[in-house]
């Protein structure tokens, strides 16, 4: 099998950043059938109550794992510094550092998720009528944080490198795996929400120990020794300031989100479980936001370690475009069609359930292209080596979802909480624009006009 490295720093802007697109998107969206299986599985063959647990742990998750991937994601930047400036030692370096903090940070992550989670649920009003099935799933996923750190960091190295296909491949296979697995804990086994969640954790580890066999048997250049692992102080200093910021905005979101999780719990089981469900359709389209998101963080940093900052510039206008047009696409078919998709995930109360489905799709829609400027802006501001700035749109996100929230937990609105999303977009997107002009600017005075060196 080739080696499928991928130099950024040469081509034309827009073809190299749709190729490397649409191989994280597809395997986002199979992604995204680990929690839709559980979803669509848990709902029809287990009920209602046990599709509304599952879901109310979903900013839990949000809070845990999406720290895991903006952390790991923020360790293999420098990576992909590294990689386009050509520098092969260094960047096996920032490998062997990432991994050895990854190991750290998954015993921490599990210790403290594990300990405070029944005493979290609380705080969020979790219904007592899902309480039990909410926290056995929950307990389970955080049990399995190795084996999500294992497949994120691996798979954020390899796209680093320019190789976002090979994840996806092993995703692919995890994500088949991850049925079958539903249908044996959950149909056959009888466990419940608890045999979504085993299923899930083992289907991931799957993932992430292919991606180490692929690793060790066909990129040599990925081959570390026993130097690589120890921790070097400039390294270890530089991914942390990367690494942290981009996974604590993560959890900044999803802090947000549990804002959103607790005001929608006050209105009880049903409008969890059409949340629930529309939450999951809505994901699906929107993962190719969060695709050029991931490859705006690789094409920024490998061009920023070459030092091209105006092809950086061209591939921030040329992934606006493209954003923008999937949005105003996919936004007309989500707000028309999408409520449609309710029935799979149900076999009861399907009628009311799918009204509140389409009152969340229409309200989130109209935003699609604001959610197109956060992933593209934020994730290439990060790959250029900014982490702290970002961070603040983060915060932006926390306001508009928290006020959203509470205004809509003192009126017991649905549509409240619906709109709480649209709200962190909008503040955010904002905000990366002008945080977009002034680094620009800055880096173009400070790297000059490198018109000469963009292809």
């Amino acid at each position: 099998m080739q080696v499928l490295q991928k130099d950024m720093t040469t081509g034309q802007p827009g073809k190299v950043i749709l190729n490397f697109t649409v191989p994280i998107f597809i395997g986002n969206v199979f992604q995204q059938f680990y929690n839709m299986a559980d979803t669509v599985i848990v709902g029809k063959f287990v009920g209602t109550k046990a599709l509304a647990a599952v879901g109310s742990t979903g900013t839990i998750m949000f809070l845990i794992l999406g720290f895991v991937l903006g952390m790991t994601a923020g360790f293999t930047v420098l990576t992909a510094q590294k990689f386009g400036a050509g520098d092969m030692k260094a960047m096996r370096q920032t490998v062997g550092n990432a991994e050895v903090l990854s190991v750290i940070m998954s015993v921490v992550l599990t210790v403290v998720s594990m300990m405070g989670m029944k005493t979290l649920l609380r705080f969020m009003h979790t219904p007592e009528d899902i309480f039990a099935d909410a926290y056995a799933y929950i307990m389970i996923i955080c049990a399995g944080i190795f084996a999500q750190m294992l497949y994120n960091l691996l798979a954020s190295v390899l796209r680093a490198l320019g190789n976002s296909k090979v994840p996806l491949y092993f995703l692919v296979l995890a994500a088949l795996l991850n049925i079958v697995l539903d249908m044996v804990f959950i149909i056959a086994f009888r466990l419940g929400a608890a045999g979504a969640a085993y299923a899930t954790v083992f289907s991931q580890g799957i993932s992430g120990v292919l991606c180490l066999i692929y690793i060790r048997k066909k990129v040599p250049i990925l081959h570390l020794e026993k130097e690589d692992w120890k921790l070097k102080g400039n390294l270890v200093k530089n991914q942390l300031m990367v690494g942290f910021p981009m996974g604590l905005q993560y959890s900044i979101t999803a802090l947000g989100t549990m804002m959103v999780q607790t005001s929608l719990n006050l209105l009880g089981s049903l409008p969890v479980a059409a949340f629930t469900a529309a939450s999951k359709i809505e994901q699906i389209v929107t993962q190719a936001y969060v695709a050029m998101g991931t490859t705006m963080a690789t094409y920024c940093a490998q061009n920023m370690g070459a030092g091209k900052v105006l092809r950086i510039r061209q591939g921030f206008q040329a992934a606006t475009i493209m954003g923008s047009i999937y949005a105003v696409v996919t936004g007309a078919v989500v707000m028309t069609v999408g409520k449609y998709m309710t029935s799979l995930f149900l076999s009861e109360d399907v009628t009311v359930i799918m009204g509140l489905v389409d009152i969340y799709l229409k309200c989130v829609a109209v935003f699609f292209i604001p959610l197109a400027i956060v992933n593209i802006y934020r994730n290439g501001i990060q790959g250029m080596g900014y982490g702290l700035l970002p961070m603040m749109a983060g915060v932006a996100e926390l306001a508009g979802r928290g006020l959203m929230a509470v205004a809509a937990a003192d009126r017991k609105s649905y549509v409240g909480v619906c709109l709480a999303n649209p709200a962190a977009w909008i503040l955010a997107g904002v905000l990366l624009i002008v945080m977009y002009f002034y680094i620009m600017n800055h880096d173009m005075k400070k790297f000059g006009d490198t018109r000469k060196r963009t292809e």
